[in-house]
């Protein structure tokens, strides 16, 4: 058998454009990473410091001569896993109600055999450049008696006209052979709806899920508006109630002397600000793999 010749392998070289051109973006993603994962290592890093080395400026990146006094302070403090408890009611029942008020609102805005669909779309996005101003939504809220209710921090912001879009455009990329022969069968629409368009939207309303999940969780301005009693306020209004009143209030319920608590009101607001990030951390990447794939589900029709 006459042996065939093998081509010596040529390594094919990059034009020096490309090369340059990787470069620049692998510094500006390394720059990307510093700018967006330094400040919060920076806050965990002297949330776990000793008081001295704060005051002294010491820690620029890990935590120096390793310290949990702030730490035990903070989650020492009864009011902090009152406003936490506050919270999770607000973001899960909140979530919940905002999904399913979001699915009766989009899934007939999606079907093209409703009556007044092109109307109740323009007025849809009608709301989103116009609204009646924060003053008239007040009087709604106090006049139905939501004042300093839990129902305050949920009802206000029941649907968000922008994720009923992107559920709606998410039933009507569902094939319409699917509803007619299901029509066939007897079903009627609500059963539709629960039994085919929403398992077949699972991604795009996890999506929908985690917008409203941490939008319901980083809500303080409406509390701001309608809690005032300390035992109905969420984490994020306790947060910045620490943050703006030098933790005073903290440190008060422990017997410290003014120099130890003026070297340790830093660290308590950091170490509020690290416990109020953790939940979402924990949550977010259960979800991330949706993230992608429901938002371009969402967005195959405008």
């Amino acid at each position: 058998m006459a042996q065939t010749k093998r081509r010596p392998f040529k390594i094919r070289r990059q034009p020096l454009g490309d090369i340059i051109f990787d470069l620049i973006v692998s510094v500006l993603l390394i720059f990307a990473v510093v700018v967006c994962v330094y400040p919060f290592l920076y806050v965990v890093s002297v949330a776990l410091s000793s008081g001295d080395a704060v005051n002294k400026g010491l820690v620029v990146l890990f935590p120096v001569d390793l310290n949990f006094d702030a730490l035990k302070k903070v989650l020492n403090y009864n009011q902090l896993w009152t406003s936490y408890g506050n919270t999770f009611f607000y973001t899960i029942v909140g979530t919940i109600f905002n999904i399913v008020f979001t699915c009766l609102a989009a899934y007939p805005l999606s079907r093209k055999h409703f009556c007044i669909r092109k109307q109740m779309n323009f007025l849809l996005a009608f709301t989103m450049y116009f609204s009646g101003g924060l003053i008239p939504i007040y009087i709604v809220v106090t006049g139905l008696g939501l004042y300093n209710t839990r129902w305050s921090m949920i009802l206000p912001v029941l649907v968000s006209a922008y994720n009923v879009m992107i559920c709606r455009s998410a039933f009507e990329a569902i094939s319409e052979e699917l509803f007619e022969e299901a029509a066939l069968e007897g079903a009627n629409d609500f059963l539709i709806m629960t039994r085919i368009a929403v398992p077949l939207i699972k991604p795009t309303l996890a999506v929908l899920t985690l917008y409203y999940a941490v939008a319901r969780y980083n809500d303080f301005f409406n509390a701001m508006l309608y809690i005032s009693k300390k035992e109905l306020e969420p984490l994020q209004l306790f947060l910045r109630r620490i943050l703006l009143e030098a933790s005073a209030e903290i440190m008060q319920t422990s017997s410290v002397t003014m120099a130890a608590a003026s070297q340790s009101s830093i660290q308590v607001r950091y170490v509020c600000i690290v416990v109020s990030v953790v939940p979402i951390m924990l949550v977010v990447p259960f979800v991330q793999k949706y993230l992608v794939e429901g938002t371009m589900l969402g967005a195959v029709k405008g």
